[in-house]
Protein backbone atom coordinates (compact mmCIF):
# COMPACT_ATOMS: atom_id res chain seq x y z
CA UNK A 1 0.00 0.00 0.00
CA UNK A 2 1.24 3.50 -0.80
CA UNK A 3 1.41 6.15 1.91
CA UNK A 4 -1.82 8.19 2.16
CA UNK A 5 0.27 11.31 2.78
CA UNK A 6 3.34 11.92 0.62
CA UNK A 7 6.02 14.56 1.13
CA UNK A 8 8.65 15.92 -1.25
CA UNK A 9 11.18 18.70 -0.69
CA UNK A 10 12.55 20.54 -3.72
CA UNK A 11 13.94 24.06 -4.11
CA UNK A 12 12.79 25.11 -0.65
CA UNK A 13 9.18 23.92 -1.13
CA UNK A 14 7.91 21.01 0.96
CA UNK A 15 4.98 19.55 -0.96
CA UNK A 16 2.50 17.53 1.09
CA UNK A 17 0.16 15.45 -1.06
CA UNK A 18 -3.08 13.82 0.02
CA UNK A 19 -2.74 10.44 -1.69
CA UNK A 20 -5.87 8.53 -0.75
CA UNK A 21 -7.68 9.25 -3.98
CA UNK A 22 -9.77 6.07 -3.85
CA UNK A 23 -11.45 7.47 -0.70
CA UNK A 24 -11.67 11.05 -2.02
CA UNK A 25 -8.76 11.85 0.33
CA UNK A 26 -10.91 11.44 3.42
CA UNK A 27 -8.58 11.91 6.37
CA UNK A 28 -8.02 9.31 9.11
CA UNK A 29 -6.29 9.82 12.45
CA UNK A 30 -3.23 8.03 11.05
CA UNK A 31 -3.13 10.59 8.24
CA UNK A 32 -3.44 13.45 10.73
CA UNK A 33 -0.35 12.14 12.51
CA UNK A 34 1.56 12.23 9.22
CA UNK A 35 0.24 15.72 8.44
CA UNK A 36 1.33 16.98 11.86
CA UNK A 37 4.79 15.52 11.32
CA UNK A 38 5.11 17.16 7.90
CA UNK A 39 3.85 20.56 9.06
CA UNK A 40 6.16 20.57 12.07
CA UNK A 41 9.04 19.62 9.81
CA UNK A 42 8.22 22.54 7.54
CA UNK A 43 8.31 24.92 10.51
CA UNK A 44 11.62 23.83 12.04
CA UNK A 45 13.64 22.72 8.99
CA UNK A 46 15.65 25.63 7.57
CA UNK A 47 15.72 23.89 4.20
CA UNK A 48 11.96 24.40 3.96
CA UNK A 49 10.83 27.90 3.02
CA UNK A 50 7.27 27.16 1.85
CA UNK A 51 4.70 24.45 2.58
CA UNK A 52 2.44 23.39 -0.30
CA UNK A 53 -0.67 21.24 0.13
CA UNK A 54 -2.13 19.43 -2.87
CA UNK A 55 -4.02 16.23 -3.60
CA UNK A 56 -4.23 13.32 -5.99
CA UNK A 57 -7.47 12.35 -7.69
CA UNK A 58 -10.59 14.40 -8.27
CA UNK A 59 -11.03 15.79 -4.73
CA UNK A 60 -8.81 17.86 -2.47
CA UNK A 61 -10.35 16.17 0.57
CA UNK A 62 -13.73 14.71 1.48
CA UNK A 63 -13.02 15.76 5.07
CA UNK A 64 -12.79 13.43 8.03
CA UNK A 65 -13.20 9.72 7.41
CA UNK A 66 -16.66 9.08 8.90
CA UNK A 67 -16.00 5.44 9.81
CA UNK A 68 -12.81 6.52 11.57
CA UNK A 69 -14.71 9.20 13.48
CA UNK A 70 -17.50 6.83 14.51
CA UNK A 71 -14.85 4.51 15.89
CA UNK A 72 -13.31 7.36 17.94
CA UNK A 73 -16.69 8.47 19.27
CA UNK A 74 -17.52 4.93 20.38
CA UNK A 75 -14.11 4.20 21.91
CA UNK A 76 -13.33 7.32 23.94
CA UNK A 77 -16.57 9.18 24.44
CA UNK A 78 -15.59 11.94 22.05
CA UNK A 79 -12.41 13.03 23.89
CA UNK A 80 -10.66 14.31 20.77
CA UNK A 81 -8.31 17.02 22.11
CA UNK A 82 -5.47 14.48 22.52
CA UNK A 83 -6.14 12.82 19.16
CA UNK A 84 -3.69 13.15 16.22
CA UNK A 85 -5.98 15.68 14.55
CA UNK A 86 -5.17 18.12 17.34
CA UNK A 87 -1.44 17.64 16.87
CA UNK A 88 -2.03 18.70 13.27
CA UNK A 89 -4.18 21.68 14.29
CA UNK A 90 -1.50 22.81 16.77
CA UNK A 91 1.10 22.59 14.01
CA UNK A 92 -1.10 24.79 11.79
CA UNK A 93 -1.54 27.36 14.55
CA UNK A 94 2.24 27.50 15.11
CA UNK A 95 3.19 27.53 11.42
CA UNK A 96 4.99 30.79 10.63
CA UNK A 97 6.24 30.04 7.13
CA UNK A 98 4.16 30.62 3.98
CA UNK A 99 1.58 27.94 3.20
CA UNK A 100 0.05 27.47 -0.26
CA UNK A 101 -2.81 25.15 -1.26
CA UNK A 102 -3.83 23.74 -4.64
CA UNK A 103 -7.51 22.77 -4.58
CA UNK A 104 -9.38 20.77 -7.20
CA UNK A 105 -12.74 19.06 -6.80
CA UNK A 106 -14.35 18.93 -3.37
CA UNK A 107 -12.88 20.44 -0.22
CA UNK A 108 -15.14 19.34 2.64
CA UNK A 109 -14.88 20.08 6.36
CA UNK A 110 -11.18 20.12 7.27
CA UNK A 111 -10.57 20.32 3.53
CA UNK A 112 -12.05 23.82 3.69
CA UNK A 113 -10.95 24.92 7.16
CA UNK A 114 -7.34 23.97 6.38
CA UNK A 115 -7.42 26.67 3.70
CA UNK A 116 -8.02 29.32 6.36
CA UNK A 117 -4.47 28.63 7.56
CA UNK A 118 -2.99 28.99 4.09
CA UNK A 119 -1.49 32.26 2.88
CA UNK A 120 -2.24 31.64 -0.79
CA UNK A 121 -5.01 29.37 -2.06
CA UNK A 122 -5.42 28.39 -5.70
CA UNK A 123 -8.81 26.81 -6.43
CA UNK A 124 -10.28 25.32 -9.55
CA UNK A 125 -13.12 27.43 -10.86
CA UNK A 126 -15.40 24.38 -10.56
CA UNK A 127 -14.12 23.29 -7.14
CA UNK A 128 -16.77 22.84 -4.44
CA UNK A 129 -15.98 23.96 -0.89
CA UNK A 130 -18.21 23.12 2.08
CA UNK A 131 -18.18 22.82 5.87
CA UNK A 132 -21.14 20.55 6.72
CA UNK A 133 -20.38 20.23 10.43
CA UNK A 134 -23.96 20.93 11.50
CA UNK A 135 -25.24 18.46 8.89
CA UNK A 136 -23.33 15.87 10.94
CA UNK A 137 -24.49 17.41 14.24
CA UNK A 138 -20.93 18.52 15.01
CA UNK A 139 -19.27 21.90 15.58
CA UNK A 140 -16.62 23.95 13.71
CA UNK A 141 -12.92 23.16 14.14
CA UNK A 142 -9.45 24.45 13.19
CA UNK A 143 -10.29 27.92 14.57
CA UNK A 144 -12.77 28.28 11.71
CA UNK A 145 -15.39 29.75 14.06
CA UNK A 146 -13.11 32.82 14.14
CA UNK A 147 -11.26 32.70 10.84
CA UNK A 148 -14.18 32.00 8.49
CA UNK A 149 -16.39 34.96 9.58
CA UNK A 150 -13.26 37.12 9.78
CA UNK A 151 -12.51 36.23 6.16
CA UNK A 152 -15.94 36.31 4.52
CA UNK A 153 -18.23 37.97 7.09
CA UNK A 154 -20.65 36.53 9.64
CA UNK A 155 -23.74 36.00 7.42
CA UNK A 156 -21.83 34.09 4.73
CA UNK A 157 -19.85 32.08 7.29
CA UNK A 158 -22.99 31.19 9.24
CA UNK A 159 -24.69 30.01 6.06
CA UNK A 160 -21.72 27.79 5.19
CA UNK A 161 -21.76 26.28 8.69
CA UNK A 162 -25.52 26.06 9.22
CA UNK A 163 -26.64 24.82 5.81
CA UNK A 164 -23.51 22.92 4.77
CA UNK A 165 -24.07 23.80 1.12
CA UNK A 166 -21.00 24.09 -1.13
CA UNK A 167 -19.68 27.19 -2.86
CA UNK A 168 -17.72 26.98 -6.09
CA UNK A 169 -14.21 28.22 -6.75
CA UNK A 170 -15.28 31.44 -8.40
CA UNK A 171 -17.41 32.30 -5.37
CA UNK A 172 -14.54 31.37 -3.04
CA UNK A 173 -12.36 33.87 -4.89
CA UNK A 174 -15.01 36.60 -4.79
CA UNK A 175 -15.56 36.06 -1.05
CA UNK A 176 -11.85 36.12 -0.21
CA UNK A 177 -11.34 32.43 0.55
CA UNK A 178 -8.95 32.06 -2.37
CA UNK A 179 -6.25 34.15 -4.01
CA UNK A 180 -6.62 32.60 -7.48
CA UNK A 181 -9.41 30.74 -9.30
CA UNK A 182 -8.23 29.02 -12.47
CA UNK A 183 -9.30 26.14 -14.74
CA UNK A 184 -8.81 22.79 -13.02
CA UNK A 185 -5.91 21.79 -15.28
CA UNK A 186 -3.95 24.88 -14.20
CA UNK A 187 -4.37 24.59 -10.43
CA UNK A 188 -1.20 22.74 -9.53
CA UNK A 189 1.12 24.64 -11.86
CA UNK A 190 -0.29 27.96 -10.63
CA UNK A 191 0.14 26.97 -6.98
CA UNK A 192 3.63 25.63 -7.61
CA UNK A 193 4.54 28.89 -9.34
CA UNK A 194 3.36 30.93 -6.35
CA UNK A 195 5.24 28.64 -3.96
CA UNK A 196 8.43 29.07 -6.00
CA UNK A 197 8.06 32.87 -5.89
CA UNK A 198 7.63 32.77 -2.11
CA UNK A 199 10.62 30.46 -1.72
CA UNK A 200 12.75 33.09 -3.46
CA UNK A 201 11.74 35.85 -1.04
CA UNK A 202 13.61 36.78 2.15
CA UNK A 203 12.61 33.93 4.51
CA UNK A 204 12.99 35.72 7.84
CA UNK A 205 11.07 38.72 6.54
CA UNK A 206 8.24 36.43 5.43
CA UNK A 207 8.14 34.67 8.80
CA UNK A 208 8.04 37.92 10.76
CA UNK A 209 5.32 39.26 8.46
CA UNK A 210 3.19 36.16 8.97
CA UNK A 211 3.66 36.24 12.75
CA UNK A 212 2.43 39.84 12.79
CA UNK A 213 -0.64 38.87 10.77
CA UNK A 214 -1.65 35.95 13.03
CA UNK A 215 -1.98 35.31 16.75
CA UNK A 216 -0.86 31.69 17.15
CA UNK A 217 -1.72 31.56 20.85
CA UNK A 218 -5.24 32.88 20.23
CA UNK A 219 -5.79 30.34 17.45
CA UNK A 220 -4.64 27.41 19.59
CA UNK A 221 -6.77 28.50 22.55
CA UNK A 222 -9.82 28.65 20.28
CA UNK A 223 -8.99 25.30 18.68
CA UNK A 224 -9.09 23.72 22.13
CA UNK A 225 -12.46 25.34 22.92
CA UNK A 226 -13.81 24.14 19.59
CA UNK A 227 -12.41 20.69 20.35
CA UNK A 228 -14.41 20.50 23.57
CA UNK A 229 -17.60 21.43 21.70
CA UNK A 230 -16.76 19.08 18.83
CA UNK A 231 -15.95 16.22 21.19
CA UNK A 232 -19.12 16.58 23.25
CA UNK A 233 -21.18 16.57 20.05
CA UNK A 234 -19.36 13.52 18.65
CA UNK A 235 -20.73 11.35 21.45
CA UNK A 236 -24.21 12.90 21.39
CA UNK A 237 -27.38 11.17 20.17
CA UNK A 238 -27.63 13.87 17.48
CA UNK A 239 -24.26 12.93 16.02
CA UNK A 240 -24.93 9.19 16.22
CA UNK A 241 -28.13 9.74 14.24
CA UNK A 242 -26.30 11.92 11.72
CA UNK A 243 -23.50 9.34 11.29
CA UNK A 244 -25.96 6.49 10.85
CA UNK A 245 -28.01 8.50 8.37
CA UNK A 246 -24.85 9.28 6.43
CA UNK A 247 -23.79 5.65 6.20
CA UNK A 248 -27.35 4.57 5.35
CA UNK A 249 -27.70 7.32 2.72
CA UNK A 250 -30.84 8.82 4.24
CA UNK A 251 -31.76 12.21 5.75
CA UNK A 252 -31.12 12.43 9.51
CA UNK A 253 -34.09 12.86 11.81
CA UNK A 254 -33.37 15.18 14.75
CA UNK A 255 -36.51 14.72 16.85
Amino acid sequence: MSDPIRTDLADGVLTVTFARADKKNAITQAMYALLAEATNRARIDDAVRVLLFKAEGDSFSAGNDIADFISIAQSDGGQVVDAPVFHFLKSLADMDKPVVAAVRGRAVGIGLTLLLHCDMVVVAEDALLSAPFINLALAPEAASSLLLPMTIGHPRAFEIFALGEPIDGKTALAWGLASRAVPSAEVETTAEGLAAKLAARAPNSLRKTKRLMRDAEQLWTLMQREGEAFGSQMSSPEAMEAFMAFTQKRPPVFS
